[in-house]
């Protein structure tokens, strides 16, 4: 019977390995071809899943490399590897940004289309699906990932200065990214643990073992990253393209096309540890994917339209992407007090997926501010009537500086 489930899942997952990688065939052929056009359409299909086949490659390359990389270096190395999909398309529109400011609302777009999917989405498929398949109402979460959620509570805090200042600028890239690398450092004083992989992962883990095991994950990598590269400038573009030509909001579609692509793999992997009744660790892993996109990923935004525009001002922010951003801070601030206590509770997850998914319905800015008091009212008034360990645990994320019982610093 073992061997039997062996070779399906040996099957199953050889069958993932292709397909993440027949996905950016087209795209890497086509790119090939000398002065060959395409339709907007058409690019934006086949860079698009170019993208998702080579975020799936890396993610597994990613996973693979906690295996040989001393853990110090895999905390930085691996925290780079989750935010490239998003980094390749989000840095592109903030160089461009820097040429032309019709470019600038872009880049906001794709990274609080991110960060909220990560949470309405992510967050929420995983704990349902781990409730389902344990047959429990409230996931509990290892108390290792209050280290992850300190440091997502104080970029929370910090995003809600952003929009007063009217920029993303310079001095916010100081603190996110110093934000960031204080998150490492304690990453790495942090108890070391044994990776489990699942998926690809596993079986290329299981098959070669050491070189062979290395050979694959820097295979898949320099392939990945090749795809992504390419890719990531006509992909973005063409979304552009597509929404003006075809009179579609271009603000919209790259603020939610474009994150699927790349948020995929994370997904898909935060579910799998679900649907093997580990979902601790698949939340957890989502958790530290959002500490990364907050800070690393909108800390280097403004460094890159500085550098495209030849100056010092930071990347101008117009009404919708202030409404935005304060939208994606609120809710951010709404999951983080839901999960102090460290129980992710089935109903929090169908409160933050019917919020999210309330806001497809109406676009107008009125209608949007009031999600965001949605946000805000629910969030006080789990601090208020919410219970005291909640409470009490919420703030001492923010405060304390002691050792957890993990052994990390918190």
């Amino acid at each position: 019977m073992e061997t039997a489930a062996y070779a399906r899942a040996r099957k199953r997952d050889l069958a993932a390995i292709t397909g993440a990688a027949a996905l950016t065939v087209p795209w890497i052929a086509l790119h090939n071809i000398p002065g060959f056009e395409l339709p907007a359409e058409f690019v934006a299909a086949a860079a698009g899943l170019a993208i998702l086949g080579g975020a799936f490659l890396l993610s597994w390359a990613a996973e693979l490399a906690e295996r040989d990389i001393p853990q110090a270096l895999a905390i930085l190395f691996l925290a780079l590897l989750s935010v490239l999909p998003e980094y390749a398309v989000d840095m592109h529109f903030a160089w461009k940004a820097g040429k032309d400011p019709s470019y600038a609302p872009y880049a906001v777009a794709n990274m609080t289309g991110a960060n909220r999917l990560l949470i309405g989405l992510g967050w929420a498929a995983v704990v349902l699906i781990s409730c389902w398949r344990a047959r429990i109402d409230e996931l509990v979460i290892d108390t290792r990932q209050r280290l992850e959620m300190r440091y997502l509570v104080w970029a929370t805090l910090y995003s809600f200065l952003i929009p007063l200042k009217g920029t993303i600028n310079l001095f916010d890239a100081v603190v996110l990214l110093a934000l960031f690398l204080f998150y490492a450092a304690d990453a790495m004083r942090s108890e070391s643990h044994d990776v489990e992989l699942v998926g690809p992962a596993a079986l290329i883990d299981r098959e070669f073992r050491h070189a062979g095991r290395r050979f694959w994950a820097i295979g898949m990598f320099a392939f990945a990253a090749y795809a992504i590269f390419i890719s990531a400038e006509p992909f973005a573009e063409s979304l552009v393209e597509v929404g003006r030509g075809r009179s579609i909001d271009e603000f919209l579609l790259v603020q939610w096309v474009a994150p699927l692509a790349s948020e995929s793999p994370e997904f898909l992997i935060a579910i799998l540890f679900a649907l093997r009744l580990r979902g601790s660790v698949g939340i957890g892993t989502l958790i530290s994917s959002k500490v990364n996109q907050w800070t690393l990923l909108v800390g280097a935004i403004p460094i890159v339209y500085a550098i495209s525009a030849g100056g010092w001002a930071g990347l101008p922010l117009d009404d919708r992407q202030t409404e935005e951003l304060i939208l994606t801070s609120t809710q951010s601030l709404l999951a983080t007090i839901l999960i102090a206590d460290l129980r992710f509770s089935r109903r929090d997850a169908i409160l933050l997926a019917l919020l999210f998914v309330g806001q497809f319905a109406f676009t107008s800015t009125h209608v949007r501010y009031l999600f965001i008091a949605f946000y805000l009212a629910i969030a006080v008034g789990l601090l208020i009537v919410g219970g005291s360990e909640r409470r009490t645990m919420f703030f001492s994320l923010i405060w304390s500086r002691s050792k957890d019982a993990g052994g990390r610093s918190a």
